[in-house]
């Protein structure tokens, strides 16, 4: 998806509070028919829009004696992706918006988001607590690891997003701005931040990160990503 196209979606997408209600009292003189709502005459959880609540609330004020609101968004434009979709291992915690590309064998573990356009590439691991901004794109077989922040571009709409190649390695801790491409084979050490293009099967560090010297069979035996790890 292009910037443009992202836009337009959240523009015109239906800002959302979804709840989570707790309610107590005499509910069995309340006709819950068409609302999602599990429970019995006394006491039950109630899934609804944050309106829809203050509407019911409003009506049925004699008979709700206790409530308590749950919500984990506010006006939301953008919903979590349905994750049934992906045939993936995606860890508790992982943070994963609608329109995100995920392919087949990736590892995405806790703590990782993954914002609306990005593009995970077969059986890439995104480590702990990695953040994958809107629109960037990261190849097959690379390993992202945690704490990095590969940064986003929705806005501005005409700027270029981060492109990870396949077969790299990023270590821990590091920042890859937008519009950075990173070449196939290519290896980022930890906590760099890169500000410029990095080519094919190089080693960079620091910051701002610079070529350090390139790929050789020594840089790959300590790099190499495990096959395990990815088998669902």
């Amino acid at each position: 998806m292009d910037s443009f196209e992202i836009i337009k979606y959240i523009a015109g997408s239906q800002r959302k509070t979804p709840l989570k209600v707790f309610i107590k009292g005499d509910l069995g003189s309340i006709d819950f028919k068409g609302m999602d709502f599990y429970g019995n005459t006394d006491w039950g959880i109630l899934f609804c829009e944050y309106a829809a609540f203050n509407e019911f609330l409003e009506k049925h004020k004699e008979s709700v004696k206790k409530y308590k609101i749950e919500a984990d968004r506010r006006n939301s434009a953008i919903p979590l992706a349905d994750l049934t979709k992906y045939n993936a291992r995606i860890e508790p915690g992982a943070l994963i918006r609608e329109m995100v590309e995920i392919g087949d064998n990736c590892v995405i573990m806790m703590g990782a988001v993954l914002n609306i356009g990005a593009v995970i590439g077969a059986r890439t691991m995104i480590d702990m607590n990695v953040v994958v901004g809107g629109r960037a794109i990261v190849g097959k077989d690379s390993h992202i690891g945690a704490g990095t922040v590969l940064a986003g571009v929705i806005e501005p709409p005409n700027a270029n997003p981060v492109i990870v190649g396949d077969n790299v390695l990023i270590g821990a801790n590091a920042v890859v701005l937008e519009g950075v491409k990173i070449g196939n084979g290519a290896v980022v050490a930890a906590g760099s931040v890169v500000v410029k293009d990095v080519e094919a099967n190089t080693v960079v560090a620091g910051v701002p990160a610079k070529v350090i010297k390139m790929v050789d069979e020594k840089t790959r035996s300590k790099t190499l990503l495990i096959d395990e790890l990815r088998k669902l």
